[in-house]
């Protein structure tokens, strides 16, 4: 699977590693995502969802039916 979050969109960037002497290689910033299993109390079903911390913590905060609901709007199968 893609590392891409599936509530923010959130992707790796590409950078620069930079060494004690200024030496620039590139590298990559990966996003923090993680595999979570949430209860949709409304369906009464387990809910899988790779999603990274930050949406973790929009989850918390508006309510999981309220961003499946969204997500379900974008198209996204869940």
């Amino acid at each position: 699977m893609a590392r891409v979050c599936q509530l923010t969109g959130k992707v790796p960037v590409g950078g620069n590693k930079v060494s004690h002497s200024n030496i620039k290689t590139k590298r990559r910033f990966l996003p923090n995502l993680q595999t979570k299993r949430f209860f949709l109390a409304e369906e009464d079903k387990w809910v899988t969802l790779k999603v990274s911390t930050e949406a973790i913590r929009t989850i918390n905060k508006r309510g999981l039916y309220n961003v499946v609901k969204e997500l379900r709007a974008r198209g996204e199968h869940i």
